[in-house]
């Protein structure tokens, strides 16, 4: 209790969270008299898993696209396509997010590249302030239920190394998370088109519509080409990051020539950093989860609040709050290396699929980035838009209780998320 209670002290002093983890692993097998080389061979599993490659991959990709003027002919298109419906720019800020975040996946880099374009955007076009900064902000982290998002991935890498209930792969996961993400960004949309109704419409102009998918030409084939052959069966996951990365590359940098030759190893840089953090932590984390299963800590945890808490969809709802709260503390990628080993099994326990605790584990976490008082895009949007975060609170109540009600949806409709996947 004593070693727990310093650990926390040293995160809350700040510490890095890779070596809070790592401090608890090596301090466990210390005491339980394990080899203490059972962490760098957790370390060394890492580089014998193959569909860790499209972290890096995708990530590069999901950079260089940043960088360029992706972001602006993405919203061009969508304009030029769905302008025309009434509150149909509030569409196009979802469906541009919500896309941008897929690839990236990262929604503080959404607000930030694609706020500079949407929010004058919204403004210029009559949408009431609090309402664009609500969207916007809201919208930002809508991307994660959709392929490649890394935290679906990633979620697929821990659960395959838990092997514990049913095996579960990258490709159901970007499957599973088509439909909720898709419910989503509906009740949004129709929540989007309602409260705009009296807005004027914008003609739709068939040569502006021909000339913004002309200059997105070469972007538009990306997410065919990645799902496509995926799911066709010519990619594996990691092939498919590759050709994406190699697609964007050369289209960026030798087609549109909007990256230059010179801005690549800064690229490369700042998002192998990115890369790297969700590595070492995820190493660190598999050596703790080691750990946590030989000391049982798991099943005696579920064996606690089974004692409490015998009903599934009860514990269902507690879990939506824990996650929630969470989501507001920890960023995606700290909770689910955290969390998942400790929260799979007893997930089990009660009988839910662990796809389908993959998808209401996501879904709580994008909407914890918007969750007063300290969800991280609150502070994003603020500094980026230099609105008081108070602001920010009151613009994003009405998006934040409709993603509530479709997160109890996606909760207690376990068909939804695993409908795609045959289960």
């Amino acid at each position: 209790m004593t070693v727990a209670l310093l650990l926390l002290l040293v995160a809350l002093l700040g510490a890095p969270l890779f070596a809070v983890i790592m401090a608890s692993a090596l301090l466990g097998f210390h005491f339980a008299e394990i080899e203490l080389s059972v962490v760098a061979i957790e370390f060394y599993r890492l580089a014998e898993m193959p569909v860790l490659l499209a972290i890096p991959l995708f990530t590069f990709a999901g950079y260089l696209l940043s960088e360029s003027r992706a972001p602006r002919r993405l919203v061009r298109i969508t304009r030029a396509l769905l302008g025309w419906m009434p509150g149909g720019l509030a569409v196009v800020a979802l469906v541009a997010c919500a896309f941008f975040t897929a690839f990236t996946g990262a929604s503080g880099v959404t607000i930030v590249a694609l706020g500079a374009l949407l929010y004058p955007a919204l403004r210029e076009a009559g949408f009431r302030d609090n309402f664009n900064l609500g969207l916007i902000t809201t919208s930002g982290s809508l991307g994660v239920l959709f392929a490649p998002s890394l935290p679906l991935i990633l979620y697929a890498v821990i659960a395959q190394q838990l092997a514990v209930g049913t095996p579960v792969s990258v490709d159901e996961m970007f499957l599973a998370g088509i439909l909720p993400g898709l419910l989503m960004l509906a009740v949004l949309a129709a929540w989007s088109l309602w409260v705009n109704r009296g807005q004027p419409l914008i003609p739709f102009d068939a040569g502006e519509a021909w000339a913004a998918l002309r200059e997105a030409k070469w972007e538009i084939p990306l997410p065919f080409l990645v799902l496509g052959g995926i799911y066709s069966g010519y990619f594996a996951v990691s092939e498919a990051a590759a050709v994406t990365a190699l697609y964007v590359l050369v289209v960026e940098v030798f087609i549109y020539r909007e990256v230059g030759l010179r801005q690549l190893p800064r690229v490369m840089r700042e998002s192998m950093v990115l890369v790297g953090a969700i590595l070492v932590i995820l190493g660190a984390s598999l050596a703790s989860t080691n750990y946590l299963i030989d000391a049982e800590v798991p099943t005696r945890l579920f064996e606690t609040i089974k004692s409490y808490i015998s009903d599934p969809l009860t514990f269902l709802i507690l879990l939506n709050v824990f996650l929630l709260v969470l989501g507001t503390m920890l960023d995606i990628f700290s909770a689910l290396v955290i969390m998942v080993p400790l929260l799979l099994p007893i997930a089990l326990g009660y009988g839910i699929d662990p796809v389908h605790l993959g998808i209401i584990f996501l879904a709580n976490m994008q909407i914890g980035y918007f969750t007063p008082p300290v969800g991280m895009n609150l502070f994003i949007a603020s500094y980026r838009f230099k609105k008081p975060v108070m602001q920010l609170y009151r613009a994003t109540l009405p998006f934040f209780f409709l993603l509530l009600i479709t997160v109890l949806v996606i909760t207690y409709w376990p068909a939804l998320s695993l409908r795609l996947i045959g289960r």
